[in-house]
């Protein structure tokens, strides 16, 4: 499960590899890590042609998981004699968001796999973690660590992301995964993310009917990722 990336590459090089149109970020500055629920780019398609945006890492969580998590707390709550309004814990239960996404056939999230709600999420280097082999182990193309994106769905979505912020309206986003390919397995056997390395998997992704986009949900071949850097929570090299 990838819960940290970085993205390094300045937004004029993100703009002219996806063919960016239109640019809603201010100055774009370095990300060396960038971890669940923080802002960080994106590129999607919208009413003007595609547009790099911000989002926050994390889709909204599903009905299921928000009612158990609310029925724990309630029980607790209930537990300490306190008087409980179900419906507006519910309402008020935080979502810290979903940030990888396998199961694409899960109803849940099947409402965002059209091309209006799919994006791709640039990356330099994502990293997977093992204790054994030094912690955070971050891989990429190769030591050049050149720009590269997953294939991602994104929201606009209201929602309690943290207590202390209550109900907010943001734009959300997440990626696919899928099998680890051999580099991957090595570190973490369950799964890698979705990378896309050329321009015509990009346009697939951003354009094509689902079915033929969702082909793409597939591990990168063997041999095609490197590891540049183990043990760090960010990966500081351009």
């Amino acid at each position: 499960m990838c819960n940290l990336y970085s993205i390094t590459t300045n937004q004029a090089a993100i703009s002219a590899l996806f063919r960016v149109v239109n640019r809603y970020v201010g100055n774009l500055a370095p990300m060396p890590g960038v971890f669940p629920d923080y802002e960080a780019p994106i590129v999607r398609t919208g009413a003007g042609g595609r547009e790099l945006a911000t989002a926050r890492w994390g889709m909204p969580s599903s009905s299921k998981a928000l009612m158990d998590a609310t029925k724990k707390r309630a029980e607790k709550l209930q537990a300490k004699g306190k008087t409980v309004d179900f419906k507006e814990l519910l309402r008020m239960e935080p979502d810290g968001g979903t940030t990888n996404i396998r199961n694409v056939k899960s109803k849940h999230w099947t409402r965002w796999l059209g091309p209006e709600h799919r994006c791709v999420v640039p990356f330099n280097s994502f990293s997977e973690f093992n204790k054994e082999e030094g912690g955070d182990i971050w891989f990429a193309l190769d030591e050049s660590r050149p720009l590269a994106c997953f294939a991602g769905i994104w929201t606009n979505w209201t929602s309690v992301r943290k207590v202390k912020e209550g109900e907010t309206t943001n734009d959300l986003y997440a990626f696919l995964t899928t099998d680890a390919n051999t580099e991957v397995f090595a570190v973490h056997p369950k799964a890698m993310p979705v990378i896309l390395t050329t321009p015509e998997e990009v346009e697939t992704w951003m354009t094509a009917p689902a079915e033929e986009a969702l082909k793409l949900q597939r591990p990168l071949p063997d041999g095609a990722l490197e590891i540049v850097a183990r043990g760090t929570k960010e990966d500081k090299v351009d």
